[in-house]
């Protein structure tokens, strides 16, 4: 099953100019519990997804709002030459293909 079929909310936001918070929420408890327990949603899977160091992603379950946060840097500090989306509203983009 797709991530995009599992979550009803799947979203990217800036947590800082140099981090990004993607914020994934699931309809009930199954599905959350199905989504945390998916080898792609680790740190280890997820880093090269996003181009950063395993050390420096975070991933951060809240059972009772049945959602996962997931804290990363930013490749590219917020409003700085080069960097295509000021507010990372956009980068949620990757996690549109997870397979879990």
């Amino acid at each position: 099953m797709k991530l995009v079929d599992c979550a009803r909310v799947i979203r990217s936001k800036n947590a800082g100019p140099t981090t990004l918070s993607l914020d994934l929420m699931f309809e009930d408890d199954a599905r959350f519990r199905q989504a945390l327990s998916s080898p792609a949603l680790t740190a280890t899977a997820l880093a090269p997804l996003y181009g950063v160091p395993v050390e420096s992603v975070e991933v951060i379950p809240y059972a009772p709002a049945f959602a996962i946060k997931i804290v990363l840097p930013r490749k590219i500090i917020a409003g700085a030459p080069g960097d295509r989306d000021v507010y990372g509203a956009q980068q949620h983009g990757p996690l549109l293909g997870v397979e879990l």
